[in-house]
């Protein structure tokens, strides 16, 4: 019913589930992964839609660095998840005024 409704919306759902699927392979290489890209923007370029259009610009412009997911399938989480870590850390420091018991703390508390 929904997508009876509103066209633009089934077209948005088909073309990024095309999007996932291209992730979700596990057997893609990364050439077959550029390869499956490039059928995707073809799709993308005769949409109407100027946020997927968007969405496949953004794409093209980090496509060597979306690629690489594919060598190992490898992210950068951990080292994402670091950061926040260091980020939550930096801003407990602010208002302290006896830093080595805030440290002392610290280790305790996540060493």
């Amino acid at each position: 019913i929904l997508f009876r409704l509103f066209p633009k919306l089934k077209e948005a759902y088909w073309l990024i589930n095309d999007l996932r699927a291209i992730f979700r392979t596990k057997s893609s290489t990364k050439e077959t992964a550029k390869k499956a890209l490039e059928g995707w923007y073809k799709k993308v370029t005769k949409s109407t839609l100027r946020e997927i259009k968007s969405v496949k610009q953004s794409i093209q412009h980090y496509e060597d660095e979306i690629l690489n997911y594919f060598i190992n399938r490898d992210t950068n989480a951990s080292a994402e998840s670091l950061n926040s870590k260091m980020k939550a850390f930096r801003s407990c420091l602010k208002g302290i005024r006896d830093i080595p018991f805030f440290f002392y703390r610290c280790v305790t508390v996540f060493g």
